[in-house]
């Protein structure tokens, strides 16, 4: 079975098993100027253009329901039909985001809707937007704001592409026009304003063919400034009425920390458990039978030296044992090769001690050091890694992928650790399953478990921990 499987790397390359490089990803440079510009009205004009209608439905919609509602509060039922306001408001606004990113603009984040660590009763579910701020932005964007806005930009838009449009083609429909009782030409009028008492003797219909050419083209020359313009306005309208606030991004990281710190509270639970288990079932057991051992010597020291002599020699060989098992144990909580020479070295070790033939493909720098936590926690999931395939895949092969990835979007540095091998898959992130620990461990670091096993395989697991900004700065500077 092939183990050429693609892995992006931290240079932005695909790398085949061989460690060739197979394929560049370039980066999408976003083309700018005025050719791009125009490449962008059709989307920004169709949102313009469309604008009247969905205001007009919204305030209509709006106002209807939600004064109705108004009106009723005093017998209760009020409450209801505002929270029914709301939500059609939060419809609306919703629409507005999504028209928004058609037209070409960045996503607007959506808000939290739902309060962070409050409990979800029927009493909130019903009435609850009455006391989300959002809902009410949303409704004030939907019943006033957006309303002046997009009658406004509406207006802009049609007069300019009239006059665009109308000024170009003139010369084609403008003789068809009643001209006999026409005695103010514009063109005629500009002449005069701006070179006063000329003596231009110019057909009308030609001198107003030109003029109204040269304006269109002026209009449609500055069309997609406008259109850009205006549908920037609606964007930065939608920004502060229909977008997340920084409460609910700071809510985010601190419901985040929180799942962090409780699933590295569990994994380090779990792991002094097993520990435990570990120590009671090994060295303990050892220790206990050496000292039987030698107060079986003891006791036959004087009368049988020579079964004494072989108590003592098997009790010196469970304490050769118990240390070994002991020197084990210590190395599942702190490998010292790992404190003394780095992950890079650490995984080496991991690769060359595996039962299956270990491919590493290790693209960090030696002389890279990580913060213990980081660097211990890459070190425990490849072992578990690299243990699982060699227990339970079938495989033949094996391949160790680690390099440092630049997420330019979030500005962060990620360490990516791969491990791919070319068995029987089936490997799932389920309850009750080993990478269960393993992602427990990872999301006290904030990082990611990746898991792709189809049955059959291959099966391609990859441990994803973002690095801190002191990090980075190191990372930058190597």
């Amino acid at each position: 079975m092939s183990t050429e499987l693609p892995v992006p790397t931290g240079t932005g390359q695909i790398v085949n098993a061989g460690g060739t490089s197979s394929a560049t990803l370039e980066p999408v440079k976003k083309k700018t100027g005025y050719l791009a510009l125009w490449r962008g009205v059709p989307r920004e004009l169709g949102f313009l253009l469309l604008t009247l209608p969905l205001i007009v439905a919204a305030l209509s919609v709006l106002s209807a329901v939600f004064f109705t509602g108004v009106g009723m509060v005093a017998i209760f039922i009020g409450l209801f039909i505002i929270v029914a306001a709301l939500y059609i408001a939060r419809g609306f606004g919703t629409l507005e985001r999504v028209r928004l990113r058609w037209a070409g603009r960045p996503e607007i984040p959506e808000p939290r809707w739902t309060p962070a660590g409050e409990p979800t009763t029927a009493l909130r579910a019903v009435l609850g937007p009455l006391i989300n701020g959002h809902y009410w932005l949303y409704l004030l964007h939907g019943m006033v704001v957006n309303f002046i806005v997009g009658l406004a930009s509406w207006i802009i838009s049609v007069v300019w592409v009239s006059i665009s449009l109308g000024g170009i083609t003139y010369w084609l429909w403008g003789r068809f026009l009643p001209v006999s009782d026409r005695n103010v030409w514009i063109y005629d009028v500009v002449a005069d304003w701006l070179v006063p008492g000329n003596t231009l003797a110019v057909d009308p219909f030609v001198g107003e063919s030109i003029f109204e050419f040269g304006l269109g083209l002026i209009f449609l020359l500055t069309l997609p400034f406008i259109t850009r313009g205006l549908v920037l306005v609606h964007q930065g309208v939608g920004i502060g009425m229909l977008g997340a606030w920084r409460s609910d991004a700071l809510q985010r990281e601190v419901a985040d920390l929180s799942a962090s710190r409780g699933a590295a509270v569990a994994a380090e639970d779990q792991s002094l458990r097993r520990l435990e288990r570990d120590i009671h079932d090994g060295p303990q057991q050892r220790l206990v039978r050496m000292q039987m051992d030698l107060a079986s010597a003891g006791r036959k020291l004087d009368s049988d030296p020579d079964a004494a002599r072989a108590l003592l020699e098997e009790a010196r060989g469970q304490a050769r044992d118990t240390l070994e098992e002991l020197r084990a144990l210590s190395r599942g909580l702190v490998p010292p090769i790992l404190q003394d020479r780095g992950l890079i070295t650490g995984l080496q070790s991991l690769a060359a001690r595996s039962t299956v033939p270990v491919q590493s493909e290790l693209y960090l720098d030696p002389a890279l050091r990580l913060p213990s936590e980081i660097e211990r926690s890459a070190y425990f999931v490849a072992a578990e890694l690299l243990t699982n395939a060699a227990k339970h895949s079938q495989a033949t092969s094996i391949r160790l992928h680690a390099a440092l990835r630049r997420v330019p979007d979030g500005d962060t540095t990620w360490l990516d650790l791969w491990v791919i091998d070319n068995g029987i898959g089936g490997a799932v992130l389920a309850d009750g399953h080993g990478l269960k620990g393993l992602d427990e461990r990872l999301r006290g670091l904030r990082g990611i478990l990746s898991v792709d096993s189809p049955v059959g395989g291959p099966t391609s697991i990859g441990a994803h921990i973002p690095l801190t900004g002191s990090v980075e700065s190191s990372v930058a500077l190597s």
